[in-house]
């Protein structure tokens, strides 16, 4: 019997519980077991993806629909002076849930997690535009 140990697939199948606040037919939406701010929600696909380079076109596209629909709902129901949108990919990443989710964190001045990002740091214009070239040369060309 191949049971599969990912919590959030344990979640979709109703094996365990959560506080779901939104599903579809291919996205659920709950919160977290520690949020960092009220409100604080996870939005996975229903179908298993280990991260965000593991998604089909058709399940980023629906994943992206279900983040806007689930991100104008807490804006509406908790009015937040801002938003976080987190995808983390990869331990490097801080996943620590090998099932694709995306975080809608509501903000507010002064809450408790403060600037998520790193002091301001200027990037050599030479190494920029090697990283930029290298980039560049690994994406499909638009014409």
């Amino acid at each position: 019997m191949n049971v599969n140990p990912c919590s959030f697939c344990s979640i979709v199948q109703g094996r365990e519980g959560a506080q779901v606040i939104y599903e579809d037919v291919d996205t659920i939406a709950f919160f977290p077991l520690h949020p960092a701010t009220p409100g604080h929600t996870l939005l996975i696909p229903r179908a298993h993806f280990s991260d965000l380079f593991s998604l089909s076109k058709e399940a980023a596209a629906s994943l992206a629909q279900s983040t806007l629909t689930v991100a104008r709902g807490i804006r509406e129901a908790l009015h937040p002076e801002g938003m976080n949108v987190i995808n983390s990919a990869g331990e490097a990443a801080s996943q620590t849930v090998f099932h694709v989710h995306v975080h809608l964190v509501p903000r507010w001045h002064g809450d408790r997690i403060g600037n998520i990002w790193p002091p301001k740091r200027d990037l050599d214009y030479q190494m920029e535009e090697g990283i930029a070239e290298r980039i560049r040369s690994c994406l499909p060309s638009v014409t």
